[in-house]
């Protein structure tokens, strides 16, 4: 638990607006990455074979008789200084109903669920359209609350070397805040793998160490309503999305990443595969394939090439906060997982020309945009697999942002093709 308290201990810096809708990998930089190549067909073909092999370690033509599976146990999560426990039971009836019902006993509220029937969201409490938030403040500027907006900062600058504080500027996902039921459990007890990842050394098949190919960029737009709540469209113009849709899609890639380690497939969220690599894993090494879905999904899923097994996938977002600094300001004793330190320039004087209070302020905001548009790595490890009616299911899962572990699970029962009510799979209405 070490590193977990570590990451408590990081994430005295507030988030705001951070909901459910975080968790959906966010629409693709403003500047557009070019279109990937498609996979060549060996890469798909050799794909195919490892995802056999997974499959048939997982155990294999057992699964064909499982029409539902309750799994329950335990989760502490990283909010702000404290873990939260959670208590859940997961409920999946293949192939396309999945919803996730989380209680918090620490804490006296109601229990809450999300998942999908389908292409129907399910969530309680049902999601609300949330009003749109100002723009914190970015350390060495001021005027008006909330920091420079898109226009010019307006006069009232600090002198330079005057003493700012580090603010927040919240970009999308975060781990901090109350995370809604649905979204993957992920951790692992402390003897689970490493927080560290693969190296960056692999090997193509029969040859030299070679470095491992990035993850695949952001492909095309994202679906319709894919956004974090509250937020413009690219570019600041616009009606905001649809929210729902965008949680609806959220709870889809959580499951995808959840039921790759459990299933090595995904019935309710199809997804493409390609053989990427050879890399060395803490766990052994394993074999790479790149994952795609729809809208902008992309992931990299790591099966152990010995037990064939899945061991992890990672996939990126942007910080989950950017924070700027001025020149002579000691950097924050305290920094969230996945947020980032960027030093800011130099801060004109209070009496500066509108001119160089237009300059700074266009300064900011590049600086702004180029920390939001570089990805941090997000890890869901999958341990402890031990046999359940002739299949093999994770027993502990960890989820890290970087190498900062954000939640630790432990699941005490995976009961396959138990009886479940029909009323956990009613959509919002």
């Amino acid at each position: 638990m070490a590193s977990v308290r570590r990451a408590a201990a990081q994430t005295v810096i507030a988030i705001a607006g951070v909901t459910a809708l975080a968790f959906a990998q966010a629409p693709a930089p403003p500047k557009p990455f070019a279109a990937a190549a498609p996979p060549s067909a060996e890469s798909v073909k050799k794909a195919e074979q490892t995802l056999a092999d997974a499959r048939k370690a997982l155990g294999g033509d057992k699964f064909d008789a499982v029409k539902t599976i309750v799994a329950s146990g335990r989760t502490k999560r990283v909010r702000g200084n404290n873990l939260v426990p959670i208590e859940f039971e997961i409920f999946f009836e293949l192939p396309a109903k999945y919803v996730r019902v989380d209680e918090f006993p620490a804490e006296d509220t109601d229990p809450t669920s999300a998942g999908f029937n389908g292409d129907a969201l399910i969530q309680i409490p049902a999601p609300a359209i949330p009003a749109p938030k100002a723009v914190p403040a970015i350390a060495g500027s001021s005027g008006r609350p909330g920091g420079p907006g898109p226009g010019p900062v307006p006069a009232g600058a600090p002198a330079p070397g005057a003493a700012v504080p580090a603010a927040t500027v919240p970009t999308g996902a975060g781990p901090t805040g109350a995370v809604p039921a649905g979204a993957v459990p992920s951790g692992g007890a402390p003897s689970g793998p490493p927080s560290t990842g693969p190296t960056p050394a692999t090997t193509a098949a029969g040859g030299a160490p070679t470095p491992l190919p990035g993850p695949p960029a952001p492909g095309g737009a994202m679906p319709p309503g894919a956004m974090t709540p509250g937020a413009t469209p690219m570019g600041g113009r616009g009606p905001m999305l649809d929210p729902r849709t965008a949680r609806l899609l959220a709870v889809k890639q959580d499951y995808a990443r959840l039921a790759l380690g459990l299933f090595a497939n995904s019935s309710a969220y199809p997804l493409t595969f390609s053989y990427a690599a050879i890399a060395e894993a803490p766990q052994g090494r394993a074999d790479v394939l790149d994952v795609r879905g729809e809208g902008n999904f992309t992931a990299r899923l790591f099966i152990h090439s010995d037990t064939r097994l899945p061991i992890m996938v990672t996939w990126t977002t942007p910080p989950t906060n950017v924070i700027v600094t001025v020149p002579g300001q000691p950097p924050p004793a305290t920094v969230a997982p996945g947020a980032v330190v960027v030093a800011g320039p130099p801060a004109p004087p209070k009496d500066a020309p509108k001119e160089e209070m237009d300059k700074y302020s266009k300064e900011v905001l590049a600086i702004r945009a180029k920390a939001q548009a570089t990805p941090v790595e997000n890890r869901l490890y999958f341990a402890d697999y031990r046999d359940v009616d002739g299949m093999k299911f994770p027993f502990r899962l960890r989820r890290a942002i970087g190498t900062e572990t954000t939640e630790e699970t432990t699941f005490d029962r995976f009961r396959v093709n138990a009886k479940i009510d029909p009323r956990k799979f009613e959509p919002v209405k």
